[in-house]
């Protein structure tokens, strides 16, 4: 199949029956939507007798290890691997995918499922909603439609996906009907205390040792409404933190008063710098500023990866996030 098209649920369904061989892949630096979502799907195309593989560049993180099967998830073989469908969830660029995409060979039909605003509709087929609050939600809009049986462990997957890319229910596109289908994930099946409990109160101490870090170096900006911290790569290894020890922690600056937006800067290893971005304001979009930079995502969340070296990188991005701020007094 050749050029892109803004597939319906059909479409999708209809080609994931004719198909075989499929793999099932999200974005690096996977956060619960991403594996959440690729578990869930995986389920489903094995219970209708698909041979799936579930990759992710990061394999399964032991952060995520509480979600049902998730020892399907695997890091990328060597070689290379013919499919017959490559579905990517929540993955707004191809490149986003990593080094699955280094052990990818021949893929028959390119399926791209998603809700950032950003995507670039890469797929053949593409499935973008940016009006949903997580791709989970996505996916559960596409089993129903199916008619596809939602199993319990399906639920807590979507359960997971959704809770955690909502913020726990109270971002802005949360909708009723967000939380009508978590009513009926739950009675699927979803232990809510439990699972709630293995994804907001099981934290290593690693990641209190790197918050205390962090929090001692906050850098206040634009009147105090830019707020953010930077982790050096020398403190990462002196700390002998993991990537996903990082995952929520800019929301400590931006639940400040006063603070519109909050930004971490991370240097990488390969000499880059990653930014991730919130906002609590729309008239200061994330994914705009971002833009500026290669990067993308949400008008409220947003990230970007920039050239080295760090203190270049934080020194351009704060001045384009202020003089986004002070266009708008």
């Amino acid at each position: 199949m050749s050029g892109g098209i803004d597939a319906t649920f059909g479409q999708i369904r209809h080609t994931l029956d004719a198909a075989a061989r499929i793999l099932v892949s999200s974005h690096v630096r996977p956060d619960g939507d991403a594996y959440g979502c690729a578990i869930a799907m995986a389920l489903h195309l094995k219970s209708q007798g698909k041979d799936v593989s579930v990759w992710n560049e990061e394999g399964m993180t032991d952060k995520f290890r509480y979600l049902p099967e998730s020892g399907l998830v695997t890091a990328p073989p060597e070689g290379t691997h013919d499919f017959d469908v490559f579905v990517a969830l929540d993955t707004s660029t191809k490149e986003r995918l990593g080094r699955v995409l280094k052990s990818t060979g021949q893929v028959g039909t390119w399926i791209n499922m998603d809700h950032h605003v950003s995507n670039h509709r890469y797929g053949d087929l593409n499935y973008i909603d940016a009006t949903a609050p997580a791709t989970g939600q996505i996916l559960y809009d596409y089993f129903t439609s199916a008619g596809a049986e939602i199993t319990p462990s399906m639920a807590a997957n979507l359960y997971a996906a959704i809770s955690t890319d909502t913020g726990s229910f109270q971002y802005d596109k949360t909708t009723p009907h967000t939380f009508r289908l978590a009513a009926d994930l739950v009675e699927i099946g979803v232990d809510v205390p439990a699972l709630s409990k293995a994804m907001y109160d099981s934290y290593p101490r690693r990641r209190l040792e790197l918050l205390k870090s962090l929090l001692n170096g906050v850098r206040f900006d634009c009147g105090d409404r830019v707020a953010s911290f930077t982790l050096s790569l020398g403190k990462s290894n002196e700390l002998g933190v993991l990537p996903e020890d990082n995952e929520g922690l800019i929301d400590h600056l931006r639940a400040v008063e006063g603070v519109q937006v909050a930004v971490f800067f991370e240097e990488l290893p390969e000499g880059k710098v990653r930014v991730s971005m919130r906002s609590k304001d729309l008239r200061f979009d994330a994914c705009k500023i971002c833009a500026l930079f290669g990067g993308g995502g949400h008008p409220l969340a947003a990230g970007a990866r920039l050239p080295g070296p760090l203190s270049a990188a934080v020194e351009k991005v704060l001045k384009a996030v202020c003089d986004d701020i002070c266009s708008h007094d």
